[in-house]
């Protein structure tokens, strides 16, 4: 990551490196968001050296710094994502309320990258969000790493039946129809989970709620790891393994799964897995 930074801030002119670089303390470190950001000109409001005013050597080290935070199959999915805006700017139109724009991605680099002092990098637009923070070498943070989807499935032209986050789905809908009714009753909740806070150093979600692993049965378990292993696989191969680790390491009794709705596919539906030291959580509510 350090060399990958070093080399993307190397390609900028000093306008666009300025535009890149922030001290580490800036609060914009904090200000992360994976919605659409823009004004009512349709103007965007992200700050960042964005992918479109970049040449093509620039926006190369861009991808490149993008892809030194993720597995190969992370990668993959995120250019994916990112490839979602041309298929939305077909379906929506020019007219349409937001702007979709595939170069409306934006690099920001917080502090300088060094293998002796503390730093960070982000990579974000609409449904992606890749954040890292670097202290003496050392990745101490991976968070928020935000992947979403829009369509999850798509349904009709050339990429018909292109799913770009399968596994995230498939799992946890195995996982909930696998319950039987005593465990449903913990599992299930009243209401949809929220939208996660944007803009904020924490996740911010409340105690723990749902069915606790050690109630589980060792193929619902299994699965349960499974959908784990789903989301640490977009990380880079030693990373996801520290990840896991901390998932293996947390006692069943303080691993919490919960869900909201169905697991009927087309059917609007939110679930949680959460330990002491991390929470995941998905939504699909538009469906």
């Amino acid at each position: 990551m350090t060399a990958a930074a070093t080399a993307f801030l190397g390609t900028l002119t000093p306008e666009l490196k300025a535009k890149a670089t922030f001290d580490f303390g800036d609060k914009h470190r904090l200000a992360w968001y994976f919605t659409p950001q823009q004004d009512k000109e349709k103007k965007f409001t992200r700050k960042g050296a964005r992918l479109e005013e970049m040449t093509a050597d620039q926006k190369k080290a861009a991808l490149t710094l993008l892809k030194s935070g993720l597995s190969a199959k992370g990668y993959e999915q995120a250019t994916t994502i990112i490839g979602l805006e041309n298929l939305l700017l077909e379906l929506e139109g020019p007219k349409g309320a937001m702007t979709r724009n595939s170069n409306w991605y934006f690099v920001s680099v917080f502090g300088e990258p060094s293998n002796t002092g503390r730093w960070s990098w982000r990579f974000e637009g609409h449904h992606l969000s890749v954040n890292y923070t670097i202290d003496k070498g050392e990745v101490v943070a991976g968070a928020p790493l935000l992947f979403a989807s829009n369509p999850a499935e798509v349904k009709d032209g050339p990429k018909k039946g292109l799913r770009p986050l399968p596994e995230i789905e498939d799992h946890a809908r195995s996982l909930i129809t696998s319950l039987k009714e005593d465990q449903d009753k913990l599992a299930k909740q009243p209401r949809a989970f929220p939208e996660i806070k944007e803009g904020q150093p924490k996740a911010d979600v409340g105690p723990p709620v749902g069915i606790t692993a050690d109630k589980l049965t060792a193929d619902q378990k299994a699965t349960l790891l499974k959908l784990l292993r789903a989301y640490t696989d977009r990380m880079p191969e030693e990373f996801a393994a520290a990840e896991m680790k901390k998932v293996t390491g947390t006692p069943d009794a303080k691993l919490y799964f919960a869900y909201s709705g169905t697991a009927k596919p087309g059917e609007p539906y939110t679930y949680r897995v959460q330990a002491p030291e991390f929470v995941v959580e998905f939504l699909n509510v538009q469906a």
